[in-house]
């Protein structure tokens, strides 16, 4: 294993510079930003909509069309992940919750393990916002959500990794992951 040292500490997350051998035979740092890890949720309604997300991200000033999703909290499961920020962003809770697949979001420089999941059977609630998000919750139907793919309006990576993941593998179109 390589020496590392955190070089900074945020909430959520640190950076931590790890020294690492090199094809040159040199040893060098590489700086990553350590994550606990999140889920993604897809909601399924009765009718076959998706229950998408407008949600304001400020790393890159925009709204964003997104999946509900969230960084897990200390000793949580990723399904508990799940369940709970479907409820909080959308005020849905899921009757049915199931794994999808898992990915990493940017392994270059981040360790993020996302779980995504299918939330099936879902039952409208009240959403319980953090102060600083701004979300409007954007039922779709599926053509209209892989349209706005095609279309290059979904922008964020775990959003796109968990539709179209679905829609290859989760439909009955090829096998089961």
């Amino acid at each position: 294993m390589s020496d590392s040292k955190i070089v900074y500490r945020a909430t959520r997350f640190h950076v931590e510079q790890r020294i690492v051998p090199g094809a040159d035979g040199r040893e060098h740092p590489h700086d990553i930003l350590v994550h606990p890890g999140a889920a993604v949720v897809l909601p399924l309604l009765e009718d076959g909509r998706v229950v998408m997300i407008e949600n304001h991200r400020e790393a890159v000033r925009m709204e964003l069309l997104e999946l509900p999703a969230g960084t897990l909290d200390d000793g949580e499961a990723p399904i508990e992940c799940a369940r709970r920020e479907l409820s909080e962003e959308t005020g849905y809770t899921a009757g049915r919750m199931e794994p999808l697949t898992d990915f990493y979001t940017s392994p270059g420089i981040l360790t993020e393990h996302m779980h995504a999941f299918v939330a099936t059977q879902l039952t409208d609630g009240k959403t319980a916002h953090e102060p600083t998000e701004r979300i409007r919750v954007t039922p779709m139907t599926w053509e209209d959500a892989m349209r706005a793919v095609g279309a290059g309006r979904v922008k964020d990576g775990k959003t796109l990794s968990t539709l179209l993941f679905f829609d290859r593998f989760g439909r009955g179109k090829g096998p089961r992951p």
